[in-house]
C-alpha cells in the first residue's frame, strides 16, 4: 500500500515509518499542505493520512482543493489533537473519510489504513490502474492514456499480476510459475513475453511503466 503522510512534526514521521515499513507500506512524506498538494497531484496514493495544523496550506484546506478543485477521492485519514465533535464535523465536511485522535497508537493506525484501503478498493477490485494504465479485470481490457492496448494471454496474466502488485518486485520466479506452473520451457522465455509486454505497454507512449530489476524480476510504476 503507498501512503502519503503529511505531518511536520518528523518525530511523529519517523515513528510512522518505523513502524508501517515493517508492515511493507510505501512511503511518502510532506511536511507542509503545499509539498503534500504537490504529491497528490502527481502520484498515485491508496491512503493519505493528514495532519490538522501544517504550514503553508493547513489540513481542511488541503482536504476542500483535493476534493473540489482536483476531484482526486484518494481516502484520507485526518490526524489531530482536535477532538471536540465541531471539529470532527468539519473534517468530515472537507473531505476527511476518518478521524485519528493525536496521541494515537501505531497499530490503531495501521488498522485504519487497512480498513480505508480495503474500503476504497471493495468497490473497484475488477479494476486495476497504474499511473495512465488501467486493467478491468471483469472485461480483459487494457488501456493507457485513453488508448487500447491488446496483449495476448501470456501478457494479460503478466500485466495482471504486476499491477496487483505494483509497485512492488515480482520475482521472475512468480512470473515463471504464473505462466507455466512446475513445466517451465527452456531457454529465457520470460524474457521473451517481457519483452512483447514492453512493447504494447510501454513502446507507444513517453515513459516507460514497467522496469526491471536486475536478477530478480520486475515491477510496474511511474516511478523508475
Amino acid at each position: 500500500m503507498r501512503v502519503l503522510i503529511v505531518e511536520d512534526n518528523r518525530d511523529i514521521c519517523a515513528n510512522i515509518a518505523a513502524y508501517l515499513e515493517k508492515h511493507s507500506y510505501v512511503l511518502d512524506f510532506a511536511y507542509d499542505g503545499i509539498s503534500a498538494m504537490h504529491l497528490a497531484l502527481t502520484n498515485p496514493f491508496d491512503v493519505i493520512v493528514l495532519d490538522l495544523m501544517l504550514p503553508r496550506m493547513d489540513g481542511l484546506s488541503f482536504c476542500q482543493k483535493l476534493r473540489m478543485d482536483a476531484e482526486i477521492a484518494t481516502p484520507i485519514l485526518m490526524l489531530t489533537a482536535r477532538d471536540t465533535l465541531d471539529d470532527k464535523l468539519k473534517g468530515f465536511a472537507a473531505g476527511a473519510d476518518d478521524y485519528l485522535i493525536k496521541p494515537f497508537e501505531l497499530q490503531e493506525l495501521h488498522a485504519r489504513l487497512q480498513a480505508l484501503y480495503k474500503r476504497s478498493h471493495g468497490k473497484t477490485d475488477n479494476l486495476l490502474t497504474v499511473g495512465e494504465l488501467t486493467l478491468n479485470k471483469s472485461t480483459l481490457q487494457v488501456h493507457r492514456a485513453g488508448q487500447r492496448v491488446d496483449l495476448n494471454p501470456a501478457g494479460m496474466k503478466l500485466l495482471q499480476r504486476l499491477m496487483e502488485q505494483a509497485p512492488s518486485v515480482v520475482t521472475r520466479d512468480a512470473l515463471e510459475t504464473l505462466l507455466w506452473a512446475d513445466e517451465r520451457p527452456d531457454g529465457d522465455a520470460l524474457r521473451s513475453h517481457m519483452y512483447k509486454l514492453r512493447q504494447a505497454i510501454d513502446r507507444p507512449f513517453d515513459s516507460p511503466l514497467i522496469h526491471t530489476v536486475h536478477r530478480i524480476g520486475y515491477r510496474i510504476s511511474e516511478d523508475a
